[in-house]
């Protein structure tokens, strides 16, 4: 396989190896550190160390390199494909299913499932635990999740992830009835400063916009649409809760109780917007609600 390099550009400043991290979701601090140790980033054709500082606007080439050999194990889970090319995959994943193998899921996820569709089509950016995920949703969050086939095409989209052109709408039910119809949430995120599974939204985290609008309002609940600008770890969870309407049914950000037939969060991953690495034709795909969601909003009353 022909080594692929690809230009990124900055859009927020700071040093190298954290605007790395944060450019390539899934990609480790540490593992920044190396690419960066071994020459594999440059600016204006010279390497960078770690510690260099980027400004907005600087265009760093990357040179990834080759996957290692994969240990995760291929298995025959049947996707819902909603799109795929040689370039991408966009899946409809079901409530339940974990993205990628972590300590107590080592298999049984999106991962595997891939590693069984795609064969030895998936970038190695982001490692051997999660060869072409450019993004995640969490477990019991539902929709629509894209993946990367090749190097060039992964990095293509994290750049999009990186200057907010890569779309993602939600549909949501929050508990409450909002004041107004619509909103902008900017408050940043980061770990939970007791509780380091949750996140929180804290002076010190990382920038975070979510823009929410609502549908309908009943009995107490609100049927809401939130698209996100950044793509922190639960963000939309965390700002829906910190504006004092929590995700019906989620129990970590402050949902009183679980909801019979629910899993978790209310939410639903229904379009995904994004340039196509190789054509540059603007593309969109959507997942209609499912089933469950859309038993909730009769439960509701809701459109």
């Amino acid at each position: 396989m022909e080594p692929v390099s690809f230009p990124l550009t900055v859009t927020e400043p700071g040093r190298a190896d954290a605007v790395l991290s944060a450019a390539l979701d899934g990609l480790t601090r540490s593992a920044a550190q190396r690419w960066l140790e071994e020459g594999r980033v440059t600016l204006d054709g010279k390497p960078l160390k770690k510690n260099a500082r980027l400004q907005a606007g600087d265009v760093v080439v990357l040179s990834p390199p080759q996957p290692e050999p994969i240990d995760v194990m291929p298995q025959d889970i049947p996707l819902d494909v909603a799109y795929e090319d040689d370039d991408v995959i966009v899946v409809n994943k079901p409530v339940g299913m974990v993205v990628h193998p972590a300590p107590g899921h080592p298999d049984g996820t999106l991962v595997n499932a891939l590693l069984y569709h795609c064969k030895n089509s998936l970038s190695g950016i982001n490692g051997e635990l999660r060869p072409g995920i450019v993004h995640r949703i969490d477990r019991d969050t539902s929709g629509l999740i894209i993946a990367a086939k090749n190097d060039r095409a992964h990095l293509a989209l994290a750049a999009q992830l990186q200057d907010h052109s890569l779309f993602r709408l939600y549909h949501a039910v929050a508990v409450g009835t909002f004041r107004e119809d619509s909103g902008t949430i900017s408050a940043p995120i980061g770990r939970h400063k007791t509780d380091r599974k949750r996140m929180a939204v804290c002076p010190e985290g990382r920038e975070a916009v979510t823009h929410w609008q609502v549908v309908d309002s009943q009995n107490g609940h609100s049927h809401v649409t939130c698209r996100l600008e950044t793509g922190r770890t639960h963000q939309i969870r965390v700002h829906m809760a910190y504006i004092g309407h929590p995700l019906l049914g989620d129990t970590v950000y402050g949902a009183k109780k679980p909801v019979p037939g629910l899993a978790g969060q209310c939410l639903h991953a229904a379009r995904l917007t994004f340039t196509h690495p190789s054509t540059g034709e603007r593309m969109t795909v959507e997942a209609p609600l499912p089933d469950w969601f859309q038993a909730v909003l009769k439960r509701y009353g809701l459109k």
